[in-house]
């Protein structure tokens, strides 16, 4: 912790924290999302904050650092003042990075406070509207004809869309080229030009794109089928088990934010997901809502950490 943090965490302390939830938000608070503008994570994000924002009468501002799987903009709030106005809106790629990047300018467990979960959805398998793919066993069957012939995008190493497609790789037991972007928006442009063969891409992001009949869904990466595109199958009806991979939503503070700032938008982010039209506009989105108190999600976080580290082992990739 350098010099300026503990100078704030220590003024914090000395003023007393109650005093500060008091009057909790005075003024802007911005929201560090992790993703590109577009993408699932940034679509979920600005839904629930702008909500919480009509709680608090003070605007919730957006600022999206995309890159490196997330951690970019992870950073940034890991070296934030810890007094609730700097929060980061991230997916689960918050617990897969620390298995895929040897070295992090943070450390997960020990440089935030994980204050509420947001939303769950499943990725949806696309190709383009005029792919030569027109299932996901036809994928399977060249890629074991031609292994790394076919390449697949993703939001950036370590991000869920990642996780997915080598969970994926896994299951079919084929081999593909991988290509990172920096986030959703950008794989979605590729794919459509045909410069990018499949995605894993989360529902929200690529929902209107299929409906438009840009895109083709040739899977969902859940045990059950999403009522946003009921027609299309799971990957077990698709043909291959134990690929599912859904994509979460979360909300943290750094480390040291007064547990009455966390409690409080803890408190206001849930009131928001229950929200009728919140929970509408999620729902329409492909999402289904999460409801957790602070030691939830941080015992829900701490457990994903654990699943994607054997996942990412198990797959057999390097940390970078």
């Amino acid at each position: 912790m350098g010099f300026r943090r503990f100078l704030a965490v220590a003024l914090l302390a000395a003023a007393g924290s109650g005093a500060f939830a008091q009057g909790y938000p005075s003024k802007p608070v911005h929201a560090i999302i992790s993703f590109t503008p577009g993408s699932s994570t940034d679509i979920v994000g600005r839904v629930v904050m702008a909500k919480v924002a009509e709680y608090w009468g003070q605007p919730v501002i957006p600022d999206n650092r995309a890159g490196a799987g997330g951690s970019i903009g992870t950073a940034v709030v890991a070296r934030a003042a810890p007094d609730g106005y700097t929060l980061l809106i991230d997916s689960n790629a918050h617990a897969v990075t620390p298995s895929i990047y040897a070295t992090l300018p943070y450390d997960t467990l020990k440089d935030f406070v994980d204050i509420a979960p947001m939303a769950l959805q499943p990725n949806v398998l696309v190709v383009a509207s005029n792919s030569r793919f027109r299932t996901l066993m036809d994928i399977v069957k060249e890629a074991r004809e031609k292994p790394g012939s076919i390449n697949f995008g993703s939001a950036g190493i370590g991000s869920g869309t990642h996780l997915n497609l080598e969970r994926f790789v896994a299951a079919a037991k084929i081999r593909v080229t991988h290509i990172p972007y920096k986030g959703t928006p950008e794989v979605i442009t590729n794919i459509m030009s045909g410069a990018t063969d499949c995605y894993w891409a989360p529902i929200s992001a690529a929902l209107s794109a299929i409906k438009g009949g840009k895109l083709r869904a040739l899977a969902v990466s859940s045990a059950k089928r999403n009522s946003s595109l009921p027609d299309v199958p799971t990957t077990g009806e698709a043909g291959v088990s134990g690929a599912d991979s859904p994509l979460w939503f979360g909300i943290w503070a750094p480390a040291g934010t007064p547990p009455e700032i966390v409690q409080k938008i803890s408190a206001d982010v849930r009131k928001a997901i229950a929200d009728p039209g919140v929970k509408d506009k999620l729902q329409n989105l492909g999402n289904d809502t999460m409801d957790m108190s602070p030691a939830e999600f941080a015992k829900f976080v701490r457990e994903e950490l654990e699943t994607y580290a054997a996942v990412i082992k198990a797959a057999g990739i390097k940390p970078q």
